[in-house]
């Protein structure tokens, strides 16, 4: 697919790009870029294996600039990253990509997007926004979750949330990589080393870049929070602990004096004379429940119960 940046993104058939003036964006498969990358006349012999692409970044050339973009599927972060590679010089963007996104993010752009000045640079910043435009609401969602999982822990909820948090604080992580990289993405354009864009025009990448540090606070900020919600829990689990350590403590010092009772009076030795009284029985319970009294009172005062 190729299109020319008017004051929208305009399809066009495949340009002749060395006589063409207007700024183009075009978009082919790997298959392709192999088959038609002379045309595009940018000096640099780019092979890509897509499957191997591992991060986003770019590179500057002598009369290029190329480099690779690796995604996280906002639809679930667990899935494989989206991968794919550009090339760009003062004529336009190429994009090398199989898996669909960039023609779904330029359809996008065409929906929605018009340039009352129309140049690269405002394609390229309006598709680097489509990248991150759903991203705050994401992370708000994300606030919101771990708000919700904090609140039964608190209520004393007895479902364990350890699992869930921490695949949220590997995503929170995954995420800040990839807002650092698109951050190294933008100064790399910023940078402008190849002159390949205007100068006035070079504060679209400024302006991305600033949105990019905000979501990146905004994550780290979230992850130290669900670190804090899985120390919460862990502090929850050993109050627990120690109330079930302290009950258990609190009955068995009610029941060793009672315990020492019964053993001594088992013992059964001839000349014990409360066994001959009528009274024994009746002051042994009435010593037992006085024993039982004074212990709980002992306890309530300090608190143990």
């Amino acid at each position: 697919m190729y299109y020319c940046i008017r004051s929208t993104l305009e399809k066009i058939p495949a340009p002749d790009l060395k006589t063409r003036k207007e700024k183009y964006v075009a978009v082919l498969t790997s298959a392709e870029w192999i088959e038609n990358r002379d045309r595009f006349d940018m000096g640099i012999e780019l092979d890509i294996d897509l499957s191997a692409v591992s991060s986003t970044k770019a590179e500057v050339n002598y009369d290029s600039l190329t480099g690779t973009f690796s995604l996280p599927d906002r639809s679930d972060l667990s899935k494989p990253n989206i991968c794919f590679a550009f090339a760009l010089d003062e004529k336009g963007i190429v994009f090398i990509d199989d898996t669909g996104f960039v023609e779904r993010t330029i359809q996008s752009i065409i929906a929605s997007k018009r340039w009352a000045l129309p140049s690269l640079e405002r394609f390229i910043y309006d598709f680097l926004e489509q990248i991150v435009i759903r991203d705050q609401a994401m992370l708000e969602n994300v606030d919101k979750e771990l708000d919700t999982i904090e609140s039964d822990i608190l209520d004393g909820g007895e479902k364990d949330p350890s699992q869930r948090v921490s695949r949220i604080r590997s995503d929170l992580r995954d995420l800040r990589v990839h807002y650092e990289q698109l951050i190294d993405l933008g100064q790399e354009l910023e940078e402008n080393e190849n002159e390949f864009f205007s100068k006035d025009n070079t504060r679209y990448f400024h302006l991305f870049i600033q949105r990019v540090e905000r979501l990146h606070d905004i994550t780290a900020s979230l992850r130290e929070y669900s670190i804090q919600i899985r120390d919460l829990y862990q502090s929850q689990l050993d109050k627990k602990q120690n109330r079930i350590m302290t009950l258990l403590t609190v009955i068995t010092s009610i029941f060793m004096p009672l315990t020492l009772i019964a053993g001594w009076y088992g013992m059964n030795f001839k000349y014990m004379p409360e066994l001959e009284s009528k009274a024994s029985y009746p002051i042994i319970i009435a010593v037992s429940i006085a024993i039982v009294a004074v212990c709980l009172i002992f306890f309530k005062k300090k608190k143990w119960l």
